[in-house]
């Protein structure tokens, strides 16, 4: 069966070009968006296997867009496609969750090879900025970075609660899910992090960046 992909991007000659493209590779497009709103509902109605997502749209930063799509679906694969290759913003596109980071200037047949490369579970980023991307984090970083990557998006919401102080009550009220439920979660997030309390798990989110405090918005 042919991999289903969904394009966003509201470039729509790039659209039309990496259409015909993919689909001589053997990518079924089946379907397109220009808009962050756009694409969240094509994705749903769609369900792709694969969505490849502009950073630059018209209505706002595209990893916002890959953000709300995993939170729908913890198991998508999402794919930046941009213009952009600025290791920050590879940073920002992976710690969110993206699987991939794929630049514009890339031949199509590296293209096609790449998101077949991320469909069976490897991250790709520009060669030209893999250097700087790892080079960025220290050790200690690393590691801090490779165990929140282990967080699902639900987890992650149960951590940015622990990080406000909320009680498991309060977590159970505010993602209207069992207490027993919450206790799976925090049990998951504490073993994944490798701390033994909620303080601590609470810390090491703020201290490594994996919460940002200003308005609890997740960077994982």
């Amino acid at each position: 069966m042919a991999l289903r992909a969904l394009l966003v991007d509201d470039h729509e000659l790039f659209v039309e070009a990496i259409r015909w493209s993919l689909e001589e590779g053997g990518v079924d497009v089946v379907g397109s968006a220009g808009t962050i709103e756009e694409g969240l509902d094509a994705f749903i109605r769609l369900d792709p296997d694969v969505t490849l997502v502009d950073l630059g749209l018209p209505d706002g930063d595209g990893i916002e867009l890959g953000k709300r799509i995993l939170e729908k679906d913890a198991d998508s694969t999402v794919i930046a496609v941009t213009g952009s290759v600025e290791p920050a913003r590879v940073r920002e596109a992976l710690r969110c969750g993206f699987s991939g980071y794929i630049s514009k200037a890339t031949t199509m047949a590296r293209f096609i090879e790449a998101i077949g490369s991320v469909v069976n579970g490897q991250v790709v980023i520009p060669h030209r900025s893999a250097r700087e991307v790892a080079g960025a984090m220290t050790p200690e970083a690393e590691q801090a970075d490779l165990l929140a990557r282990q967080l699902t998006v639900r987890e992650v919401d149960v951590l940015r609660l622990l990080v406000r102080g909320a009680s498991s009550i309060q977590i159970s009220r505010e993602l209207a899910v069992s207490p027993n439920t919450v206790r799976s979660h925090v049990q998951n997030v504490l073993t994944k992090l490798q701390v033994h309390s909620r303080l601590e798990a609470a810390a090491f989110a703020v201290q490594n960046g994996v919460i940002k405090t200003n308005g609890y918005r997740s960077a994982v």
